[in-house]
């Protein structure tokens, strides 16, 4: 199969030598008039010429009428017209046109010869001979040309071109209206006069609507042969799929070595198709792939994909500097799948899977195909099914979390579990129309697990928890709005850890625990400050805002935190006295009567806590992670009790369009002598023009590397012009930098150029992951337009 993503043709004629292929029967289809057929009748009728101009319509078994005319003379043999000089016949749809045509009244069979045209809807064909049924819509023709116009979709991966099929045939043999073979024919989408590239094939068949098949294809480029295909069939209707063997991938990994595989696409039904593919990776071993999709109903998709290799392993060092020390093969080899299932049901009701399986994080190091997909390394799975009415939701869930923490000298996981788990909840609703208080709640019961390679508790720990809220929004006149939430929570535990063990290692024990705790939260919102700029007689118009927000939080009763199994945020919740305040300056634009659109927004915030110990639940010199302290920011900064939390700059220019920025930075005044800025995160992307982009994005943590996070200062870049599919010159290049370890991690250079039916892309990568892989690799495709791509440069791996 030749893997093409759209049709090659909506209609297309065939030809084969078999002559007796004519006496094949066909329904009767009808055609549409041509647009030039008005002015050829004129031309006819009243311009004379060297001879009289002859017109007669003639009967046609069928019902409809031919009409017949000629520049020349027209004899008429019985149920024989014999026109000779710019003979044109129509029927229906059809325009047949030649030098002599002996034409049939009783048969409807016309024999024509010299300069035979032939026109149907988006078809031309011009043959030397053609002996054709304009009744029957069956015949054969000899020494054609032809091209067939085809409307194509925008496709992002796919180059278009408006450039009509074109081919030449030996013989076009027509069989009812919907198979035709060709004999001895070449087809391409390129200039004819000088194809860059081109399909030969001595027989080939089509049947309109549905596929075309090349037997004994070859493919060539600038005439010179290249791949030779036994057997080959693509789409030549509305169906773009169709099933078969794709093109082989050949290809070359300085970690894999030579790569040669294939695979099957099977679409037995319009919603549904499977692709399963093998490579042969001869350092290694073999690579196994599978896709699945189906539609099986309008509101439910289903999607599956899996990876895996079987490894021979690669030289390993056991036991270095020892007597003992031997070199062993070590397998990488795992697998990888996912599931993707999304469907509405009656009633509301809406199910989504989307579970997913890793065997280990070496493997995905080692054999990801690229540079975001190889550091990836958390794994979540959701499956849940949810029912939202009246304000309310009820759902039905099995979560599963699983964090990759180190790779060598061993592997070590986090994983988290809560399967199965309901809960059922409702947004804040007043009961009273002329009252504002409004009333919620949240709860949720389940078995919940945990498996870190310290704590490993029983499959499923019971889990409950009902927490119901109140809300009372207040209007202090126009310059100060107030809202007052007081809530109650209620969880219970059917696992604890022994009290204490925390701080040393923790230990598991069967006792349940209950917790349950008050919380209040009061939301300040001051009136903004803002002001107008205009220029005289211009219809920009500019806002600048100041919006200042202070925020006071209360929780208490959670006496037993350290007895707590850390589940999800839920467990992490401490008690708390606390004030968060900070100030969020905006600039808007407004264009005439566009709708404003914000420009720069700059975020500084911070949170003081009258609690420095959270009601003693941090413990010095150890990574603490509580709700509250996420709330502000995901990087963890309580290793000693405190009072304050970073400082926090959120600064975004979203202009759309030419440039959008943002960095973040967190000022840490309770480290060191004098504060330090311990988190700066950085991303630009520009688009000067309208094919130039350049995205950078740099990221830095200078926290304690001994107990908060380690320290790491990295930078990606990516600069290119042009896309995937655009005509011209195209070209993209990138890479990723550790200063920390000095190390470049991933490097890829990609350049392109695509005609008007043709492209050539080349590509570099290199993949550097330290003792687990360093892989150079080099890729090359040839982009045939409106079918696809050969090469080893896959899809998904471009990175335009």
């Amino acid at each position: 199969m030749l893997g093409y993503p759209t049709a090659f043709t909506d209609r297309m004629f065939s030809a084969n030598h078999n002559s007796q292929g004519r006496n094949c029967t066909a329904p009767h289809t009808p055609f549409l008039l041509t647009a030039l057929l008005p002015f050829l009748l004129l031309f006819a009728i009243f311009v004379p010429g060297p001879t009289a101009a002859h017109q007669v319509q003639k009967p046609s078994a069928k019902g409809g009428v031919a009409e017949l005319s000629s520049a020349g003379p027209q004899k008429h043999q019985g149920n024989l017209t014999v026109a000779d000089g710019a003979v044109d016949i129509h029927y229906a749809n059809q325009r047949l046109q030649a030098d002599h045509v002996e034409y049939n009244d009783e048969t409807n069979e016309a024999i024509a010869r010299g300069h035979v045209v032939f026109d149907y809807e988006n078809q031309h064909l011009e043959a030397d001979e053609a002996h054709y049924n304009v009744s029957t819509g069956r015949g054969t023709f000899q020494n054609v040309r032809g091209t067939v116009k085809i409307e194509r979709r925008a496709n992002p991966t796919v180059l278009i071109t408006d450039n009509p099929l074109y081919f030449e045939a030996r013989n076009v043999e027509k069989f009812n209206n919907d198979l035709f073979f060709l004999s001895r024919a070449w087809i391409t989408v390129c200039d004819p006069e000088h194809p860059k590239w081109q399909f030969f094939a001595p027989h080939a068949r089509v049947r309109v609507d549905k596929t075309m098949a090349l037997i004994n294809a070859n493919f060539r480029l600038f005439r010179v042969p290249l791949v030779w295909l036994p057997y080959a069939t693509a789409p030549a209707g509305p169906k773009v799929r169709e099933s078969g063997f794709l093109i082989p991938i050949v290809g070359n990994s300085t970690s894999k070595g030579f790569v040669f595989g294939d695979a099957f696409y099977w679409a037995p039904t319009p919603w549904m198709d499977t692709t399963l593919g093998a490579e042969l990776l001869s350092r290694r071993g073999s690579a196994e792939r599978a896709h699945f999709r189906a539609k099986p109903w309008e509101n439910t998709s289903i999607r599956y994909s899996y990876f895996g290799v079987i490894d021979r392993g690669v030289p390993t060092v056991v036991n270095p500097g020892l007597p003992t020390q031997t070199t062993e093969l070590v397998s990488q080899g795992g697998h990888e799948q996912q599931l993707e299932i999304t469907s509405l049901l009656k009633k509301n009701w809406r199910f989504v899977a989307d579970a997913n399986e890793l065997s280990s994080l070496t493997f995905r190091l080692a054999f990801a195909d690229t540079f975001g997909d190889a550091i990836n390394s958390e794994v979540r799975s959701s499956i849940f099914m949810s029912h939202n009415f009246k304000g309310f939701s009820l759902n039905v869930a099995a979560l599963n979390d699983k964090s990759f923490l180190t790779v060598n000298p061993v592997q070590t996981s986090v994983s988290l579990r809560a399967a199965p788990v309901g809960s059922f909840s409702s947004v804040d609703q007043s009961p009273w129309q002329n009252l504002p208080i409004y009333f919620g709640f949240d709860s949720f019961a389940g078995g919940s697990h945990r498996s870190d390679g310290v704590i490993n508790t029983p499959p499923a720990v019971v889990r409950m928890e009902f927490a119901p809220r109140a809300t009372l929004p207040l209007h202090f006149g126009p310059w100060l709005d107030v809202t007052a939430t007081a809530a109650f929570r209620t969880s219970y535990y059917g696992d604890s850890l022994v009290p204490g063990s925390i701080a040393t290692t923790p230990l598991l024990s069967g006792q349940t625990i209950s917790r349950n705790d008050g919380e209040f939260n009061v939301d300040f919102r001051m009136p903004a400050l803002q002001r107008y700029f205009q220029r005289p007689k211009s219809r920009k118009k500019l806002k600048h805002s100041i919006e200042p927000g202070f925020s006071y939080r209360y929780v208490t009763g959670i006496n037993n935190f350290s007895q707590v199994i850390r589940f999800d945020a839920d467990s992490t919740l401490t008690n708390t006295n606390e004030l968060e305040y900070g100030v969020t300056q905006r600039l808007w634009m407004k264009n005439g009567d566009e709708q404003p659109q914000e420009l720069i927004t700059w975020r500084l915030v911070q949170k003081h806590f009258f609690d420095p110990t959270f009601g003693g639940a941090l413990i010095t010199g150890q990574r603490n992670v509580f709700q509250t302290l996420d709330d502000i920011t995901p990087f963890a900064f309580a290793d000693a009790p405190r009072n304050w939390s970073p400082i926090i700059s959120d600064f975004k220019v979203t202009p759309g369009g030419p440039l959008d920025f943002e960095e973040i930075l967190e000022y840490d005044t309770q480290r060191g002598n004098k504060g330090q800025l311990v988190t700066i995160g950085t991303l630009a992307r520009i688009k000067p023009y309208k094919e130039f982009f350049f995205t950078i994005a740099d990221f830095r943590l200078d926290a304690d590397p001994m107990v908060l996070q380690p320290k790491t200062n990295q930078i990606r870049t990516l600069i290119g012009y042009g896309s995937e599919t655009r005509k011209g010159f195209n070209f993209t290049s990138g890479i990723s930098y550790d200063f920390t370890n000095n190390a470049l991690q991933n490097q890829l250079i990609q350049v392109s150029y695509n005609g008007n039916c043709c492209g050539l892309a080349v590509e570099y990568r290199r993949i550097a992951l330290g003792q687990v892989r360093t892989d150079n690799q080099f890729r090359v495709a040839f982009i045939i337009a409106n079918i696809g791509t050969f090469g080893n440069l896959r899809r998904q791996e471009k990175i335009f």
